[in-house]
């Protein structure tokens, strides 16, 4: 029989608890493996994200339906739960029943058909929790649905066997900026359910952030401190609505405008972001479809991570070292801002990774990139480089819409090693650029230890370094977080 993308979400999120890989590597080896539609596909995706990103919302709205201890609970059962919980809160076009029967076929599937009539029940709890009222205030039975007052619908199906009549695309959180800082406060949405199982906002933010909004509660007490109870209900909607697709136009092959009218010939709507290379999809598309993909005419890149590179100012000619440089999008874009006239020294740790810089290069039709590995704590190319870029390992809190298992598997005791790592890669690449050179740092990150405080350190240990800018991009203003800082060498 057909597999199903409900059973290859089960299968994904069962193989993901490993960490050996990120859900995005996992479905497209699930994809590959199985030959599902891209109907399908879209459906898996929305699925296997969805859950991830929702697991402490639907946790909560489990658990006053699960009479047994959790632990008793096999791992893939919660899966299945988790799943079918997912689709009756957070999907508008899947009919309860399809979510509840679809979810009990699961536990078979998964190895526990003992757990059918178990499962059935907490469905048909959770089916009844379900209202299909909306508000747009947090409150101690409202959910955070999604950031439009209309979700866009057309993601896939999902039924066993293929489409039903009675099943229409369903729909999750919409794919829409967010609010500016400061406007948050009435542009989510929030579905009512018919109990009040949250915290009280008003009472205990952060627990209510904590669980209606999925997110780890050491990490929403450092946010609440740091931005306050409004700008965390805005970055909660953010991270759990599905990322906006940016691409950076080849300036080697053409120019903004030039490929935003080949795209509008194609029907297909940009619009054009601060940075010139940049242009923000309305919508989603399949990428490889997208035309001048085979000729290198664009790279996906968010226009956060577009900055960092410019931020450079390198010119033609010069030697620069990438010293964490895979997959390779500043990599490639440094190159570019050189007019393929110039070289990088592209490093990594992980060879395997180094050739995605390779790959994306030979793509984009891109010269003068060298790639090396190195081995851990081993020692970079010496030199010396006009300039170089320290994209360095980081929390990703600037990113956790992208990569929603990070939410998951970071640890606060992490933090501490991550400083010392980042500290010692930009010393490294200090004293591999000449005098008078620029040295750029940058992270995904939004957490002060691992950006200005990690420069302010380094700064009181070489008097000769001076900052000339640095820049906080500001998760959903307009895309992803992070921070970067050039200084130059004195």
């Amino acid at each position: 029989m057909t597999i199903t993308a409900r059973e290859l979400a089960a299968d994904v999120l069962h193989r993901s608890r490993s960490h050996d890989a990120f859900a995005t590597e996992l479905i497209d080896d699930a994809v590959t493996r199985s030959g599902i539609s891209p109907q399908e596909r879209r459906f898996l995706t929305q699925l296997v994200f969805g859950v991830i990103r929702r697991k402490g919302t639907l946790d909560a709205l489990l658990r006053p339906f699960i009479k047994i201890p959790f632990h008793a609970v096999q791992t893939r059962v919660w899966d299945a739960l988790h799943l079918g919980a997912y689709q009756l809160v957070f999907l508008t076009g899947v009919p309860k029943h399809a979510a509840v029967n679809e979810t009990v076929e699961l536990a078979e599937y998964v190895g526990s058909p003992k757990a059918k009539g178990f499962v059935n029940s907490v469905m048909r709890r959770v089916s009844e929790l379900v209202t299909d009222d909306f508000t747009e205030k947090p409150d101690c039975n409202a959910i955070p649905f999604d950031l439009s007052p209309s979700p866009l619908a057309g993601e896939g199906l999902g039924v066993r066997g293929g489409a039903s009549k009675d099943t229409p695309s369903p729909v999750s959180e919409a794919p829409t900026p967010s609010p500016a800082r400061g406007e948050g406060k009435n542009k989510g949405r929030y579905r009512l359910i018919a109990r009040h199982l949250l915290p009280t906002p008003s009472v205990d933010p952060s627990g209510y952030f904590t669980q209606a909004f999925s997110f780890p509660k050491w990490l929403s007490d450092i946010w609440h401190q740091r931005f306050g109870p409004e700008e965390c209900l805005r970055l909660g909607f953010w991270f759990n609505a599905t990322p906006p697709l940016w691409i950076r136009v080849n300036k080697l092959h053409c120019d903004r405008e030039t490929y935003r009218l080949r795209l509008a010939a194609n029907l297909i709507d940009v619009e054009p972001g601060e940075h010139p290379q940049s242009l923000r999809f309305l919508e989603h598309h399949p990428i490889r479809a997208l035309p001048g993909y085979d000729d290198g005419d664009f790279a996906v890149q968010d226009h956060a991570s577009m900055l960092v590179a410019s931020a450079l100012n390198v010119q033609p000619g010069m030697r620069v070292l990438d010293l964490c440089a895979a997959p390779g999008g500043k990599t490639t874009h440094i190159a570019e801002l050189m007019d393929n006239r110039g070289m990088v020294t592209a490093c990594d740790t992980d060879p395997r990774r180094l050739e995605t810089v390779t790959t994306l290069a030979q793509r984009l039709r891109i010269k003068g990139i060298r790639t090396v590995a190195i081995p851990e704590n081993g020692e970079p190319p010496a030199g010396p480089f006009d300039a170089a870029l320290v994209d360095a390992p980081c929390s990703n809190t600037g990113v956790l819409g992208r990569r929603p298992e990070v939410r998951w598997r970071l640890k606060p005791s992490e933090f501490q090693y991550l400083v010392r790592l980042q500290t010692r890669l930009l010393f490294s690449a200090i004293d591999r650029v000449k005098s008078g050179g620029i040295i750029v740092y940058s992270t995904c990150s939004i957490e002060p230890d691992e950006n200005e405080g990690v420069v302010k350190a380094v700064m009181q240990g070489m008097r000769s370094l001076k900052l000339e800018a640095e820049h906080h991009a500001i998760p959903g203003q307009p895309s992803d977080g992070g921070y970067w800082a050039r200084l130059r060498k004195g």
